[in-house]
């Protein structure tokens, strides 16, 4: 078995392969961890492990506060995660490549960087000033009839595009071409619909291309049907997602 050993920056999210994803760093832990990428050249891809966090809290508590006000604020590069952080990530996760590390005057740091390839969680390190893991590369395998499902995915999707826009009363967009090829969007439609993380956890982790979009393809019939009853919603942006605040 052929293992990578990276940074690891798990987040409440799930990031999918050619989705955008930006960062706003103030833990410490985190500060080193982008320190250290600093010192990738800049013709070398700077790369990290993003892992959904099954278990945990994505800030670590810095002071005490509810529920408990005695609760002992957590330090290092595991706070938060328990005694062996392995057990509260998501097995699966994404290589996330940073294009962009700019360092403000205060020591934080705004990073924009993008998914690339999935990965499985083999083990976390957590000796040094962040974590590390081993990670597995998993392929994408297209799976069987995976063009014709993307066509309905993608059929289904303009649909609850729609239906989205008129629960919240706002216009849609169309001039934004969608891809066609299967694994794009599947990846695209998976980040796109509003779904909680455990339901884009199992997206990402899903065994090929066509069991993701198969199950897309229900999930989209299901939520549409849901919208159609709903009563208008607060605008927001459909494919985007909070800053992360790490």
């Amino acid at each position: 078995m052929t293992t990578v050993r990276l940074p690891l920056f798990p987040l409440n999210s799930v990031l999918f392969p050619g989705l955008v994803l930006p960062l706003n760093i103030f833990e410490e832990r985190y500060r080193a961890m982008m320190r250290e990428l600093l010192k990738t050249s800049e013709d070398e891809p700077r790369r990290f492990a993003v892992v959904a966090i099954r278990d945990g809290h994505e800030v670590a508590r810095s002071a005490p506060g509810l529920p408990d006000p005695t609760a002992t604020p957590e330090r290092g590069p595991a706070a938060g995660f328990g005694p062996d952080p392995l057990k509260s990530f998501h097995k699966v996760g994404c290589i996330a490549d940073a294009a962009t590390i700019r360092e403000r005057a205060d020591g934080t740091f705004e990073v924009l960087a993008t998914g690339t390839n999935r990965v499985r969680l083999v083990s976390v390190e957590s000796s040094g000033p962040f974590l590390t893991a081993e990670l597995e590369p998993l392929p994408e395998d297209p799976g069987d009839e995976a063009g014709a499902l993307a066509e309905g995915v993608l059929r289904s999707f303009r649909q609850y595009q729609k239906r989205l826009a008129g629960a919240r009363e706002r216009s849609l967009a169309t001039g934004a071409e969608l891809p066609d090829e299967p694994g794009v969007v599947s990846y695209l439609v998976a980040a796109a619909m509003m779904l909680d993380t455990p339901t884009k956890q199992r997206l990402l982790q899903a065994p090929d291309t066509a069991s993701r979009l198969k199950d897309e393809l229900r999930l989209l019939r299901s939520e549409t049907a849901v919208i159609r009853s709903l009563p208008s919603l607060p605008a927001s942006e459909l494919t985007r997602g909070p800053t992360s605040l790490n």
